[in-house]
């Protein structure tokens, strides 16, 4: 396996779940307790995104701007040049969809550390339907510059980027999702902004996971271990920066690289995968995501089993990749 300690309960049914917007939360009360400096406003979301935790511990901290996203990340931004550390928080559809231009300039622009928490990210929040789906954020937020991107795969990930953010001196945009998802690393994982991780080692073809596909890219390895396929698994938390030395080290062992997201494909993290391949390290990709359609009103599992974000839908697809494209070799 890896040096990377996952929950040993990974492939069984009662492995715990939590959302990782759960994770957040706790993680934003944790900074809160180790640094005054740090507020948080909210968009008329605060149980939602779970920054009610702050809420109650720091009333004083803590800002309720209403249904005006726009205005949230103005005013974050002011705090910010006034020498606060400030978190934003809304569903990823209205900050960073509705605020986008804000972040651009009066956060990003300026240099402010503003951290914008976009909750309820992807297909998995289910009944809201396609509105309320945002798939666009990762491409949206990794095109401004110096912005750090992170779609943590679990709670305690992203318990741990919300306390990494706080700290880093940066815009940077946290990627949370509504559901429970099975949590995979443990208390013991590392997480470093900027870093990748090998979950797990192989050398048929390389799957990189971000947010909670990683967890169903370990399912899927496993099913693809039982057809004779030895995939290696990748999780990169980090969307940007990426870990370049760890996704190419892993890339040119395997010749085959597979990404997948619960988001657009399109300039989003196959997207970044494709940028960094084709200039450093040409090699046969396979994205799996969204493929250029919004998504749709159901359950969460329906929708993920429908899209084929799931273990179980995604190994055959990886399988006939294989199958089918030829390994790369440098000098090839």
């Amino acid at each position: 396996m890896s040096h990377y300690p996952l929950n040993p309960k990974l492939y069984n049914d009662d492995i715990e779940q939590e959302a990782n917007r759960v994770g957040f939360g706790r993680g934003l009360l944790g900074a809160g307790e180790k640094n005054e400096s740090i507020v948080a406003l909210c968009a008329d979301l605060t149980e939602s995104t779970q920054m009610h935790l702050f809420r109650e511990a720091f009333p004083k901290r803590f800002v309720e701007v209403g249904i005006a996203e726009q205005n949230l990340v103005t005013v974050a931004s002011g705090m910010a040049r006034a020498g606060k550390i400030p978190f934003t928080s809304s569903y990823a559809a209205f900050s960073p969809g509705r605020s986008w231009e804000q972040i651009r300039t009066t956060a990003a622009l300026n240099e402010q550390p503003v951290k914008i928490i976009g909750s309820h990210a992807g297909v998995s929040v289910g009944p809201d339907g396609a509105t309320h789906q945002v798939l666009e954020d990762i491409a949206l937020m990794r095109v401004i510059p110096d912005m750090v991107v992170i779609a943590p795969g679990d709670s305690i990930e992203a318990e741990k980027a919300t306390l990494a953010i706080a700290e880093n001196g940066k815009p940077s945009y946290l990627r949370l999702a509504r559901e429970k998802v099975p949590t995979f690393s443990t208390e013991k994982s590392p997480f470093e902004i900027g870093k990748a991780y090998v979950l797990r080692h192989g050398h048929d073809v390389t799957l990189l996971g971000t947010g909670t596909m990683t967890y169903q890219l370990l399912v899927a390895a496993k099913l693809l271990e039982e057809q004779g396929i030895s995939a290696e698994v990748v999780h990169v938390p980090t969307i940007k920066p990426l870990d370049e030395a760890t996704i190419l080290e892993s890339v040119r062992k395997t010749g085959r690289v597979v990404t997948a997201e619960e988001a657009q494909i399109a300039a989003g993290f196959g997207g970044a995968i494709a940028e960094l391949l084709s200039e450093k390290l040409p090699t046969p990709l396979k994205r799996i995501g969204m493929y250029d359609r919004f998504g749709e009103s159901g359950s969460p599992a329906e929708l993920l089993d429908y899209f084929g974000l799931t273990g179980g839908k995604m190994a055959p697809v990886i399988k006939k990749f294989v199958d089918e494209t030829p390994k790369y070799h440098q000098g090839f």
